[in-house]
């Protein structure tokens, strides 16, 4: 079966509705710092339901990306919008699911005060307890199966664990957008499978768009409805198939780079920073690991 490559300005076959049914929109949008363009001209819409990787070597703007969403950064040019409005800062509607980073020891926090921070948390702590907070927070422990260690100390837990529980927390303001911001880092397989699963699980269940940066696509290829791929201040957008190809990433790069599949498997051999099936730790700006609301000054 022969794939035309998606164009770069291009905002991607999607099989979720039209532009107008989009969560979130972007029309035109650069971003750049000083004389460096991170990626320019970008069009894409993200659907309710839809899950969408977004993969690039080491400094190619993915994070920079979440950042523009979350209202913390300004494009350079072009448009971005979510739910019809424009982007503001600490919107409740998105949620937002950090890089595993465990818990410093002694962290004054247990697993549900954590996922309560989700709901209403501040600068200065957890508010008061009541009834129907503490609820809400029950019923979100259960939902990301953490309600066996409701009441352990963060710090104690291991990384699939606190995963888990920012999961939970991403859920507390029941969002219609999932930025996830590697969050299998660290994690063993068995734990990158149970996080990916319980975010995918969510997004059918709740109808949520997601966008969800890794630097390793395997352990989410099946449940990925398409691909952005940021390289060289360029991108290309559409499905697996169409996107993770030899021919497509070695115009991207501009030099010769290898896809090859096997075994379920996607490798790509030759790319800048290989951004598949690498251990390596991705090049990321710091954010708390905490609470979404914590990171916003």
């Amino acid at each position: 079966m022969t794939f035309s490559p998606p164009t770069a300005h291009s905002a991607g076959r999607s099989r979720f509705g039209s532009p107008a049914d989009s969560v979130l929109r972007l029309r035109d949008a650069s971003l750049g710092f000083g004389d460096r363009t991170l990626w320019s001209g970008l069009n894409l819409d993200v659907h309710a339901g839809e899950f969408i990787a977004v993969l690039g070597a080491n400094g190619s703007g993915k994070t920079s990306l979440l950042k523009v969403i979350l209202g913390q950064n300004q494009l350079s040019a072009g448009e971005i919008s979510f739910l019809g409005r424009p982007v503001s800062r600490g919107s409740r509607q998105i949620g937002y699911i950090p890089q595993q980073k465990l818990a410093d020891d002694g962290t004054p926090l247990r697993a549900r005060d954590l996922v309560a921070l989700g709901l209403n948390g501040h600068v200065w702590g957890p508010p008061w307890p009541s009834r129907a907070r503490n609820r809400e927070v029950d019923e979100l422990l259960a939902a990301v199966g953490a309600t066996e260690y409701a009441n352990v100390p963060i710090s104690t837990l291991s990384g699939g664990e606190q995963q888990r529980l920012r999961v939970g927390q991403a859920l507390a303001g029941d969002p219609r957008l999932i930025l996830c911001d590697e969050p299998l880092i660290s994690l063993d397989l068995n734990h990158q499978a149970g996080v990916s699963e319980l975010i995918d699980r969510h997004r059918r269940e709740r109808n949520l768009g997601v966008l969800f940066v890794t630097h390793d696509i395997n352990p989410i290829l099946g449940m990925v409805d398409r691909v952005l791929y940021l390289a060289g201040g360029s991108f290309r957008i559409g499905t697996p198939d169409e996107v993770l190809r030899s021919d497509v990433l070695s115009e991207l790069y501009g030099s010769t780079v290898d896809v090859i599949r096997t075994r379920g498997r996607v490798i790509v051999v030759g790319a800048p920073d290989s951004p598949h099936g690498q251990t390596d730790a991705a090049h990321h700006d710091e954010t708390s690991v905490i609470s979404p609301q914590e990171r916003l000054p």
